[in-house]
């Protein structure tokens, strides 16, 4: 990615970061109006180095197969599905997307990126069983998740995921199955589209740069002060828009733009660890991404999951995730991030969200407490005879989740992802982390609508958006043939395989 710098007086958008949500904007945006002038700007030597990078997030394509999370149980005991459904779409739109990239020839193999591999929730106990019984049936209900299948036979579990037992016979075990579940390699695709971006659409990716502030602009909208890391050189471009994308970072660079919706925004830093199998029997006998339950006290990015991933052309396993605690907002970031994002304006939100969360802060003291026995008994509730010299730890990510001022708590912690915009939509942020990825597509959808509302209105935009996800504005209970076709052609254009015809197993 590395080029030769010459920077532009102006610009009608400059993105900050080098992650897979500024790759996909960027995209996009080139694909509806080829004639865009573009910016990306990244402050390491390499694109999709922090959150989009493999060993960095969980590679699964989170469509609410398998995370328990997105269907929560009411009180009532009945099973909100409303979440699931809404996740399954975005996904499926980042689908539709790569499939339009793969047909015309700018993606030239997808099995660079993206993998077949059977999602699963796997659950011990009578209650949790019941719970996971009355999903599945609810969830069939729906188009989108008929070829679900369920099962507590031992035997059909076990051909599923083999490494997998449970220990104690009394315990009754459920699983259920999704063949259409896929893993994702966000490294590899975010390369992809940056390749796509500076060999097809003269676009280019600045490295080694890191905006240090955005200003209102009497010329454009923006003025972006970028520093050029290496010769300390700094350079003024003005810009008509401004996307943030900088992962944990985008909340230090948000704090700096005057606008009135950020105030409040604060960020809370956590760091992932998983522990990466090394026994090469054991990753080829385990074809299957497996999530169950996160303990009562753990946050849902905790869920535990036994996951294959295809990492640098490899085949792994891996176990997790585990939390750790670190100040930086980015992997590759400053131990004084947190302390300098606090500012008078998001104390209250601050203490707010840390009252009312005192079992999290003391579920993150547990797991940072925890030595490499301790990991290896989390893991050998999934696989019990797990020996501790097969596994490694692996220090993943750095999330920050958002905090945000609430007008009863004071402020509160969301784990999801939140895209905060001036009023005019001239300048966005990304805030958070989960779903993330998987949801880009999703996400940048709807950010271009509000930020680029006189090119969505036109008849060209909305031509263009439909070729390129068919989906994008429909719904799914209303065209239900429709997109199944749409989904296996998905399917077959990304190499990931035809639905399972086995029998649902009640």
């Amino acid at each position: 990615m590395a080029q030769e710098k010459k920077f532009e007086k102006e610009y009608d958008l400059i993105c900050v970061g080098g992650g897979i949500m500024s790759a996909t904007l960027a995209l996009m945006l080139k694909l509806i109006d080829k004639d865009l002038k573009i910016l990306i700007v990244e402050r390491l030597d390499q694109v999709a180095l922090e959150s989009s990078a493999a060993w960095n997030n969980a590679g699964t394509g989170h469509s609410a197969l398998c995370e328990l999370n997105y269907t929560p149980q009411r009180e009532d005991d009945s099973i909100d599905v409303s979440k699931a459904k809404e996740v399954f779409k975005q996904f499926e739109n980042s689908k539709q997307f790569w499939s339009y990239l793969v047909e015309q020839g700018l993606l030239k193999d997808p099995e660079v990126f993206i993998h077949a591999v059977p999602h699963h929730s796997w659950v011990k106990g009578k209650e949790d069983v019941d719970f996971l019984k009355k999903r599945f049936e609810e969830m069939t209900q729906h188009p989108e998740f008929k070829e679900m299948q369920f099962s507590e036979d031992p035997s059909i579990l076990n051909s599923w995921f083999p490494l997998i037992k449970n220990k104690s016979k009394k315990d009754p075990v459920a699983a259920t199955r999704m063949e259409l579940g896929t893993e994702v390699n966000f490294g590899e695709l975010t390369r992809s589209f940056f390749k796509i971006l500076e060999e097809k659409f003269d676009t280019p990716v600045y490295t080694e740069c890191e905006v240090e502030d955005v200003d209102p602009s009497e010329d454009v909208e923006w003025l972006t002060e970028i520093k050029d890391l290496k010769t300390h050189q700094k350079y003024y471009c003005n810009a008509s828009h401004v996307f943030i994308g900088a992962g944990g970072g985008a909340l230090s660079l948000l704090q700096k733009v005057e606008i009135d919706d950020k105030e409040g925004y604060g960020g809370f830093p956590v760091s992932g660890q998983w522990l990466i199998c090394k026994n090469e029997e054991m990753i080829k006998k385990h074809h299957a991404k497996v999530y169950s339950k996160a303990g009562p006290d753990a946050p849902p990015m905790s869920t535990p999951h036994l996951d294959t991933r295809y990492i640098e052309g490899k085949q792994e396993l891996l176990f997790g995730p585990f939390a750790g605690f670190s100040t930086k907002f980015l992997k590759e970031g400053s131990y004084l991030d947190l302390f300098k994002s606090i500012e008078i304006n998001n104390i209250p939100s601050l203490w707010g969200a840390f009252w009312h969360n005192l079992p999290l802060t003391k579920y993150l003291i547990q797991q940072v407490e925890m030595n490499h026995e301790d990991r290896m008994e989390k893991l050998r509730v999934f696989v019990p005879d797990a020996k501790n010299e097969d596994w490694e730890l692996k220090i993943a990510g750095q999330r920050v989740q958002i905090i945000k001022k609430d007008e009863k708590e004071g402020g509160v912690l969301e784990f999801g992802t939140e895209v905060v915009h001036s009023k005019d939509g001239s300048i966005t942020a990304l805030l958070g982390a989960s779903p993330g990825a998987s949801t880009a597509v999703h996400i940048m959808t709807e950010l271009i609508t509000y930020a680029f509302p006189e090119k969505t209105a036109t008849k060209a935009w909305q031509d263009q958006m439909h070729e390129m996800i068919p989906f994008w504005d429909k719904n799914i209970d209303e065209h239900p043939l429709e997109f199944k076709k749409m989904q296996e052609k998905c399917s077959e254009i990304l190499r990931i395989g035809a639905f399972s015809s086995v029998k649902l197993q009640k």
